[in-house]
């Protein structure tokens, strides 16, 4: 029984974490690309939703485990690939089946808690937060950095020179050579025009 509860557990822990990362995605989306305003109760549809996804996902996984744990009883020959599995899975196969019901269970659960629901969206509102934030100062860094405050301007000087040599020069010269042959043509056409 471990086992199978570490195992829902995680799995939990996996969807909860991604249904925060999705919240967290269309609470950027919605109060900065789409210049809305931060409605909570928005947002837990949203982790309701995520986590219904998840739930049905999990669902389908414990029915097609079900399916091939039928499809494996009674068989004793030599498996020809991974996923063809015989009478010695059959116990396996049924505690993954176990495990992903478990997991939607728990998640039909979570999707019904609004108290659970609020965490989810609380945390996924500072993690957009902390990403603005952070976007933030490294513009303000970037971008406000001079030389002599840039603790890698000497180390990347030489690479930034190099780059000017071989990428910036060679395609302005090759510009260049293109505009002088385009001008020397069109003299050409003008002068057969006289």
């Amino acid at each position: 029984m471990g086992r199978t509860a570490d195992a829902i557990a995680e799995g939990v822990a996996i969807a909860t974490a991604a249904a925060r990362l999705a919240v967290k995605n269309h609470i950027l989306v919605g109060t900065i690309a789409e210049d809305g305003v931060f409605d909570t109760d928005k947002y837990i549809a949203d982790a309701r939703e995520a986590l219904g996804a998840m739930a049905a996902e999990a669902e389908e996984a414990a029915a097609n485990v079900t399916a091939l744990r039928k499809r494996a009883r009674g068989r004793h020959s030599d498996p020809h690939g991974t996923h063809d599995y015989r009478d010695r899975d059959v116990r396996n196969l049924r505690r993954r089946a176990k495990q992903s019901t478990g997991v939607a269970v728990r998640l039909r659960e979570i999707m019904q808690d609004p108290q659970r629901l609020s965490v989810i969206v609380e945390e996924a509102r500072e993690a957009a937060w902390a990403d603005v934030r952070h976007n933030l100062d490294r513009r303000l860094r970037v971008e406000g950095m001079r030389p002599d405050h840039d603790p890698e301007y000497g180390k990347m000087r030489e690479a930034r020179m190099q780059a000017l040599r071989l990428v910036d020069l060679q395609a302005l010269s090759s510009e260049q050579r293109a505009k002088a042959k385009r001008r020397k043509k069109q003299e050409k056409a003008e002068a057969l025009d006289d």
